[in-house]
């Protein structure tokens, strides 16, 4: 841990162990400095300057600044992410305040957090804690880089994908039949477009099912996950958090019903809901036995040669229950005999829509903890980190010396230890795409390097101008893959208009893959960030501190993607010299010395802008590899700039087995001189 920082812990009440925080830090019993508790901790306020900017929270709708909003910790399945929301899939009650003092908060609390981040008074930042029973983390340092760094070592080492999980991932809700993925497989073979990945969306279960393969879609299915294998494709299923209700022909929910592994009402019945399959039950896994349960189910996949899987509706999602259901339709009856105005129809159809993720359901839920028995409300939030927990220690237990790849909708901090998280439901819409860029950084600061979101958007008709932009920043992300839903418009690579244009930027994945794996380890052995603000590495610049739609990426790069529909460039502030890439393939771009300050830079739409900081080495590939198997560390060129001279040292490994540290790969080192 970087001990140029201060960490304090501060414990109000009695909180849930989240289990977020890995290393132990003494309770300090004297008053909060730094924060106004009020209410008896319920409420915690701190003044804030005018420069002060505050980052942080991880999945959340705006800007890298989060001045300005009321955010609010409440996991929550709404794919419509304007700017008018609260809140999103997770909860990551981390902020990291930079001004004259830099300091880093986290709420530890499954519950509800309410973050009035100016919203109220534009100078003050109130924290509503509903709950009273959490521990207050308070880190302060000499630099907002360090401050992060400290809370990363605090929270624990993220997740490590398998090498292969940085290829690109072609999905759509869904691909229905073992012949349309040999559909999409051989299009981007034929045609000369990279492929790692082919997602399985919940059509390729038996009626929805967990665990299960419809027999006819699917005939054969290890035959067919190791066809797919020898063309190096993996196959990536979903598992939803919903058991179906199916007496006597399901044995997974025969046993959890068996068992009592399901979550209950407040009369101690387990309790009903419905999502895909329709009515469903929803395992309870605040219980250990229940996630070992639940985890070692997956093995039925593993051995049939799976070795990657998303978690999906895990907030948890719910669509009704029959208890709210029944009470529609008895309205529905009395609204047949009225005469529907303008407050009676959007009563009614409130009452409908309201359905679906109900704060009523969500308080009928129990959990049986070894505190006893809780309501859901004040460990909603957790509730997708167990799923996603159950699944690692299921796959710890299956495969221990096997990475596996794993990304959830659903998180908490403490659950980047265990997997990844998509970005969720997106839209095909322009401010998605800015927001993806933005989201990246605050994720990296909560301890999720492993992240993406669909690219090209999931609903919604995506453009083919639209895609081409957002595969632009999206081949920098850990987490690439282009995932639509049913009924839009299709948007794989090879259907759309520009399929060339889109390949060629796919190429740039590829080239670069090296030095983007090398700088993704790299962080998760020295708690560090992949992707950071321009303000972290630039502090005394003003203009650096405010800028929003630029990223650093990795050790050497400045990334400035294009996020605006129809436009032909996009002005630059460089806080230093710099090299400008104006790359449209592996093999084709741009070279130009930019010096420090304000650039309008001419980017078409199938170019992507990447920017050499100086004095630094970035090893590149050819770019021809169609698959990461064929991606080779042997003869890279080195993109660099030189002003005096520069070292790089690339990390690699087979990409497969677990690794504890750089000493268990191999380390090439370049290095370049004027």
């Amino acid at each position: 841990m970087n001990q140029t920082c201060a960490v304090k812990r501060y414990t109000f009440g009695t909180p849930f162990p989240t289990h977020a925080v890995v290393r132990s830090i003494p309770c300090e019993t004297g008053e909060v400095q730094e924060m106004l508790v009020r209410d008896e901790g319920r409420i915690l306020q701190l003044l804030l300057d005018a420069e002060d900017i505050v980052f942080g929270l991880g999945e959340q709708v705006r800007g890298l600044n989060k001045r300005g909003w009321k955010y609010i910790s409440n996991n929550t399945d709404d794919p419509n992410h304007t700017e008018g929301k609260h809140s999103l899939y997770g909860s990551h009650n981390f902020l990291m305040i930079d001004g004259i003092e830099k300091i880093g908060l986290f709420i530890d609390t499954p519950g509800k957090v309410i973050f009035d981040i100016g919203y109220s008074m534009s100078e003050q930042l109130r924290i509503e804690i509903p709950d009273r029973n959490y521990d207050l983390y308070v880190i302060t340092g000499p630099s907002s880089e360090a401050v992060v760094h400290t809370f990363r070592a605090l929270i624990g080492r993220s997740y490590i994908p398998p090498r292969w999980a940085f290829g690109y991932g072609q999905s759509r809700w869904s691909y229905e039949t073992a012949d349309e993925v040999r559909e999409v497989v051989r299009e981007h073979r034929e045609r000369g477009i990279p492929l790692d990945m082919v997602y399985l969306d919940i059509d390729y279960m038996d009626d929805y099912k967990d665990f299960t393969i419809d027999s006819e879609k699917f005939p054969d299915f290890p035959s067919f996950v190791q066809e797919m294998k020898e063309q190096q494709v993996h196959l990536v299923p979903i598992i939803d958090a919903g058991i179906k209700k199916a007496e006597g022909t399901y044995s997974v929910y025969d046993e959890g019903m068996e068992k009592g592994y399901f979550c209950k009402d407040a009369e101690g019945k387990p309790f009903e809901v419905a999502v895909w399959p329709g009515r469903s039950y929803l395992p309870d896994f605040f219980r250990e036995d229940v996630r070992t349960w639940f985890g070692d189910h997956y093995r039925g996949l593993l051995d049939m040669g799976i070795d990657g899987f998303w978690n999906d509706m895990n907030e948890p999602a719910i669509f009704y229950s029959d208890k709210r259901l029944k009470e529609v339709f008895a309205k529905i009856e009395e609204y047949k005999k009225q005469n529907l105005d303008v407050n009676s129809f959007f009563e009614f159809q409130a009452s409908v829509s309201g359905l679906a993720n109900s704060p009523e359901d969500y308080r009928s839920l129990r959990h049986d903890t070894e505190a006893g028995r809780i309501g859901h409300e004040s460990v909603h939030n957790l509730y997708g980190a167990l799923m996603t927990k159950a699944a690692a220690d299921g796959f710890r237990r299956a495969r221990p010396d096997t990475r596996t790849l794993m990304f959830s909708r659903s998180s908490y901090i403490g659950s980047h230890r265990d997997a990844g998280i998509w970005q969720g439901d997106n839209m095909s819409w322009w401010s998605h795409l800015k927001m993806n860029v933005q989201m990246t950084a605050s994720l990296n600061m909560c301890g999720f390097l492993y992240t993406g979101a669909d690219a090209g958007g999931f609903g919604d008709d995506a453009s083919p101008d639209l895609l081409l932009r957002w595969l632009g920043f999206a081949v920098f992300t850990p987490l690439l893959r282009n995932h639509s839903v049913r009924g839009s418009r299709r948007q794989e690579i090879w259907r759309m208009v520009r399929t060339e244009e889109c390949r060629q930027i796919l190429s740039l994945r590829y080239a670069f893959l090296p030095y983007i794996y090398s700088e993704y380890m790299k962080a998760v052995f020295e708690d560090g960030l992949l992707f950071r603000p321009l303000a972290f590495a630039y502090p005394d610049d003003a203009r650096a501190r405010h800028v929003e739609d630029q990223l650093l990426f990795g050790e050497g790069l400045m990334l400035a993607p294009v996020v605006e529909q129809n436009a032909w460039g996009r002005y630059v502030y460089l806080p230093e010299d710099m090299k400008l890439l104006r790359m449209r393939s592996a093999c084709d771009y741009d070279e130009e010395i930019l010096q420090k300050g304000d650039h309008w830079v001419p980017a078409m739409e199938h170019e992507i802008l990447v920017f050499i900081r100086p004095d630094r080495i970035v090893p590149f590939g050819s770019g021809e590899a169609r698959s990461t198997e064929q991606v080779s560390t042997e003869e890279l060129r080195l993109l660099s700039y030189i002003k005096t001279k520069a070292a790089y040292d690339l990390y690699t490994d087979d990409g497969v087995k677990n690794v504890q540290g750089p000493e268990d790969g191999i380390i090439i080192h370049y290095e370049q001189s004027v």
